[in-house]
């Protein structure tokens, strides 16, 4: 009996994937459920498992392929004949030469272990892989680093430096990933089908620093982790939102889709480019639990183990270049939505109040909206109203 290898349901609106890597041989036996190779898509990278105990006998699509939902990607014979001739899966490899060695660990790394292994010059080669099928991933990094072991490069690699001549320049050619290729795409797409306007305005912030301050040790104790603004600026979304129900809507051919529903999408930077998870019913959430999945979010985000479904949908997004050092930024709608808040860095600047000049943490807010359906007037209103709920955040809980 033979089962087919076939790309499997890639989540709302994904399907295409790019064949990253077989993490088996033809021949090599496999169990089930056991990881045969990784697919890259738009979104995420996934791993396709043997639904069937065999031997892999056939390779259809080869490592770097485009390949789409339903395609054959290889063949496992799962006859008694066939798994009694098998490569031993666990089969001692030959003694590899310290070259090998570091490229074999490359191989087994995750973009962000190899990244990370890369900024603290860690010899991949004598990382330990907790990952699935050995992989190294990052936490793998972390370990290695906090038991202080030696981050000698390896060998093979430091002993043939090559250094630059005086005056030589260098090009090099690298095919974009799934991700950033998409990427790219959907924000030409956006700015090519929606009519893109933005809107700022600037918040004190002081009203927040201050509660932040003053709950911060009871808030960590109680949720196990720290109040953050982000949740801060969700809640006040939400609340300005069910006063401006447009700016939490799409477009569908020449109808207007009202969600009453609030599905926010957090901006995440990760290895592989820009993702949004979305934190679902946010309306719903005690501002606990929005930090709990914003940071869950962003430490997935950096091991690679997000999942389509965290990523699906959504009816608005916020997007904070401040954590990067961003002043002022007009974001890029993300389709279908029609609007996106985006912060900025806190800084101390003098403002006029009441009469005198003070010097308070102030924050530019930036909303992106599409014209098709928003008007200038709802966005600035939006944009007020988010402002007045930070400046004076007690008012958040009679929204809540």
């Amino acid at each position: 009996m033979t089962t087919t290898i076939v790309v499997p349901q890639l989540g709302e609106s994904v399907v295409e994937a790019r064949v990253a890597r077989w993490l088996k041989k033809a021949g090599d036996a496999v169990a089930v459920g056991e990881p045969i190779v990784e697919l890259e898509t738009e979104k995420i990278d996934l791993e396709v498992g043997a639904e069937h105990a065999g031997v892999l006998i056939e390779i259809t699509r080869q490592e770097g392929e485009d390949v789409q939902v339903g395609e054959r990607l290889g063949v496992i014979d799962s006859s008694a004949a066939a798994v009694a001739t098998a490569t031993p899966a666990t089969a001692a490899p030959p003694a590899a030469s310290p070259a090998a060695a570091v490229t074999e660990a490359r191989e087994r790394a995750t973009p962000t272990a190899k990244k990370m292994a890369v900024e603290h010059s860690v010899d991949l080669s004598r990382v330990p892989g907790t990952g699935d099928g050995g992989r190294i991933i990052k936490r793998d990094i972390e370990q290695f680093l906090s038991r202080g072991a030696s981050t000698a490069p390896a060998p093979a690699i430091a002993e043939t430096p090559v250094p630059p001549l005086v005056g030589e320049r260098h090009e090099e050619r690298v095919r974009m990933s799934k991700r950033r290729a998409t990427i790219a795409r959907n924000l030409v797409e956006a700015q090519h089908a929606a009519a893109m306007l933005t809107t700022f305005n600037e918040v004190d912030m002081s009203g927040v620093m201050a509660l932040r301050e003053r709950q911060k040790e009871a808030f960590k104790q109680r949720y196990g982790v720290s109040l953050g603004i982000a949740s801060f600026f969700v809640k006040a979304s939400v609340a300005a939102l069910k006063g401006f129900p447009r700016l939490n809507a799409e477009i569908q051919g020449d109808e207007m889709v009202l969600k009453h529903y609030y599905d926010i999408g957090i901006a995440v930077g990760a290895p592989q480019g820009l993702v949004v998870p979305v934190i679902r019913n946010a309306e719903a959430r005690s501002f606990g639990q929005i930090e709990q999945a914003i940071r869950d979010f962003a430490k997935r985000a950096n091991d690679g183990t997000l999942t389509l479904d965290d990523l699906r949908g959504g009816s608005f997004t916020i997007t904070n270049g401040g954590v990067f050092g961003s002043l002022l930024s007009t974001p890029i709608l993300n389709p279908p939505q029609v609007g996106i808040l985006g912060l900025h860095k806190i800084e101390q600047r003098p403002v006029a109040v009441r009469g005198e000049v003070v010097v308070r943490p102030m924050m530019y807010t930036a909303l992106t909206y599409d014209h098709r359906i928003v008007d200038g007037l709802e966005a600035v209103q939006f944009l007020v109203r988010v402002k007045e709920f930070i400046e004076d955040p007690g008012t958040l809980l009679l929204e809540s």
